[in-house]
């Protein structure tokens, strides 16, 4: 009895553990638009390629969004952070600023889902 309840556990926990991976974007990417276009554009661009109208004045300029390859090297988390706390907070550019008191926790996950599909 004890083994059944043992491979019937086991099995439920295999069966669902590739969905408990689809939990990591929990943004919404078209709220996450709403906020960017406000508030990102200026530097990192419509498209996100880091051509902003601000971007020609500043040094270091924003990376490239849309490079899939260099986005995939990020974490969620990490974007995340740099979006809540700043460039600074992440080693990056300390002209990017923190967004915590702009921006609720949920907003900046939306920013994030959003920024993920500019990537190609």
């Amino acid at each position: 009895m004890v083994k059944s309840r043992l491979f019937v556990s086991l099995g439920l926990l295999m069966f669902l553990a590739p969905g408990l991976g689809l939990a990591q974007s929990k943004g919404d990417a078209k709220a996450g638009k709403t906020k960017y276009d406000a508030n990102c554009v200026g530097c990192h661009g419509p498209a996100g390629k880091g051509d902003g109208a601000a971007a020609a004045a500043l040094n270091p300029k924003p990376g490239d969004m849309t490079d899939g390859k260099a986005m995939k090297a990020l974490s969620d988390k990490y974007l995340f952070d740099i979006i809540k706390d700043g460039g600074a907070s992440q080693k990056k550019s300390p002209i990017m600023p923190a967004s915590a008191k702009k921006f609720s926790d949920q907003d900046i996950s939306d920013i994030v889902a959003y920024i993920r599909s500019l990537a190609k």
